[in-house]
């Protein structure tokens, strides 16, 4: 059988795109469909890269609004900012970026079919257009693209205006006087750092024991430490009950009801603005799936196998979409390997050695297993950690906060795990996750010359002290 296309993905976003241009450059006649009007999906329109705008812009606000600059004898008076003027920069990024994929698909000529796409059988896909208009393309493998959705808490509803999601985040008409953040993961505690940076009281209640639940305890931990000295009100150990939202009054806002996890008094939160942060689920919605079969998982996820197949030939998905971390970076290599795999090649991504960031100042970051994982699988290791206070190039750079963790196996010094806590974490946590990906012991890191002086040798210092033996502590 002829068919329209080699490849048809389903989905524009960082895995989708990506996959897209990959399978070209093999060789393939390759179509993506996208039903937004720019390229990117959520990570670049409204996700990942409009947010580090308005981090990057907050973070530089605060260092000359605040008291950060006067140790080195600088002094800014009268600092402001025009909160019209950072939205509008941060449009400008996206627009750039957005246009810049347009640009690669033109130069590796992917065809970009606008609409949303729905599977008729396993080869055959119809796209409807915004206008309404229907086209039915065929293709030889198609590939499930399709990111992610917000989710929000039973009964209540996101109105996009007083209960927001991270979308409406980042375009707040005006800095909230209360905004409560719903959820002390990731999306939560980056907007919720953006706003109050930018005057905002911000009270983050978080169902579990910590910040971060999913990270190394002692980094969460410390993150708790670290916010609430920043002036975030941190509720960990909290049930949202209910969240209702005041109409009648001039000034629109809500009640957020909270009580103990574990049961107890309800408590009144009133704010202004409600951020819904517990997190997401797969977007699958009306692909059709279940009408070409296409296997799901207990939450919604498809179910593929090592190369990325479903149980329907000629069908495979990636991202989002699919188990494992809900990361750009995770999409990115899954559409990489692929598109590699239908040309033919050998296309793997190593599902133990995906780094996560969070993008907070300071940042956090961490790749592998964290010592409650370790303790639980009962693995013998041994940890080394070592403070950016002891760090020569943060101590003069006035920017001491956190700390290195290395965690290594015990019998054959394997790193297993690397957490950092620090301004830096996110760029350092890059030599980590090589270091893991060739199999590096912790001695091995602690013996390779590292630039002096720099942050990164506080890994290197972390690495030395998992043998009991750091020099600068």
């Amino acid at each position: 059988m002829a068919y329209d296309f080699d490849v048809v993905v389903i989905g524009a976003g960082p895995g989708g795109y990506v996959a897209a241009i990959r399978a070209a450059q093999n060789g393939l006649k390759v179509a993506c469909i996208e039903k937004r009007e720019t390229l990117g999906g959520t990570c670049l329109n409204v996700g990942c890269i409009p947010s580090k705008a308005l981090l990057h812009a907050s973070e530089k606000y605060e260092e000359v609004a605040g008291d950060h600059l006067k140790a080195y004898g600088i002094s800014v008076k009268g600092a402001k900012f025009d909160l019209e003027d950072m939205l509008k920069e941060k449009g400008s990024t996206v627009e750039a970026l957005t246009g810049g994929i347009a640009y690669l698909f033109k130069k590796n000529k992917v065809e970009w079919i606008k609409g949303y796409g729905r599977y008729q059988d396993a080869h055959t896909i119809v796209v409807e257009a915004a206008d309404g208009t229907k086209r039915t393309v065929t293709t030889k493998h198609s590939i499930i693209a399709t990111g992610s959705d917000v989710i929000s808490l039973p009964g209540v509803e996101i109105d996009g205006e007083v209960v927001i999601s991270s979308t409406e985040a980042l375009d707040l008409p005006k800095v909230p006087e209360h905004m409560v953040v719903i959820g002390g993961g990731v999306i939560g505690l980056e907007l919720g750092s953006v706003w109050r940076r930018l005057g905002a009281k911000v009270t983050v209640v978080e169902y579990l024991d910590r910040l971060l639940p999913t990270m190394d305890g002692e980094v969460s931990k410390e993150c708790g430490k670290i916010f609430a000295k920043q002036g975030m009100a941190i509720k960990t150990s909290t049930k949202v009950v209910g969240v209702e939202v005041d109409n009648k009054g001039k000034k629109r806002g809500a009640v957020v009801r909270v009580e103990p996890a574990k049961g107890g008094d309800v408590e009144e939160i009133a704010c202004d603005v409600v951020l819904m942060s517990i997190g997401r689920r797969p977007f699958v919605d009306g692909l059709g799936l279940d009408k070409v079969g296409v296997q799901l998982d207990e939450r919604g996820r498809v179910k593929v196998n090592h190369d990325f197949s479903t149980n329907v030939p000629g069908i495979y998905a990636i991202g989002d979409a699919i188990p494992g971390p809900m990361l750009a970076h995770k999409a990115e290599d899954e559409g990489v390997a692929c598109a590699d795999n239908l040309a033919g090649l050998n296309g793997i991504v190593n599902h133990e050695v995906i780094p996560s960031v969070v993008y907070t100042m300071p940042e956090v970051a961490s790749v592998g297993k964290t010592e409650e994982e370790l303790k639980a699988a009962g693995v013998k290791y041994k940890a080394g950690k070592f403070p950016f206070m002891a760090n020569s190039r943060a101590k003069a750079n006035r920017d001491t906060l956190g700390f290195v963790k290395v965690l290594a196996d015990a019998a054959t010094d394997r790193v297993l795990g690397v957490h950092i806590v620090g301004s830096l974490a996110g760029t350092m946590i890059a030599q980590a996750a090589q270091a893991m990906e060739f199999g590096a012991s912790s001695e091995d890191i602690a013996l390779t010359c590292h630039a002096h002086p720099t942050h990164a040798e506080a890994l290197k210092e972390a690495a030395m002290a998992a043998h009991g033996k750091p020099i600068h502590i």
